[in-house]
């Protein structure tokens, strides 16, 4: 198939799928005599296993290492653990810190009169750091 039905078919834009070839993240497609790519079932599925993989989160570099121990069939799957239990952790901590930020935030919203008053801790809390 061509890079629009592998496109449609992975849910994947074409530009993205010529970044991931560029990337060394999937294989180089093949080429028709006239120079189109050409892509397979296989192909489709690994631009779909990257797709998911992007919506977890995970790095460019992770995708890359989890699509190769995809494709290796004898892979221990401690590897695999190691990278998602990574990812899992640079999350929570983002979690943390988003959920610190928010907490933050509604104190702040809440000791905020939003009236008239010039006074404001938001401001106050801003401009203090």
């Amino acid at each position: 198939m061509n890079i629009g039905e592998a496109s449609k078919r992975a849910g994947v834009n074409s530009k993205m799928i010529r970044r991931y070839e560029s990337l060394g993240i999937i294989p180089r497609a093949g080429r028709t005599l006239a120079g189109y790519r050409r892509y397979s079932e296989t192909d489709v599925h690994i631009l779909r296993f990257v797709k998911r993989a992007r919506e977890l989160g995970f790095s460019m570099k992770d995708i890359k290492q989890l699509v190769s121990l995809w494709r290796n069939k004898s892979r221990p799957s401690s590897q695999v653990k190691t990278i998602a239990l990574k990812h899992r952790a640079e999350l929570e901590k983002k979690l943390a810190e988003i959920q610190l930020m928010l907490s933050t935030l509604n104190h702040l919203v809440e000791n905020c009169h939003g009236d008239g008053r010039p006074e404001c801790p938001i401001l106050d809390e801003l401009g203090c750091h």
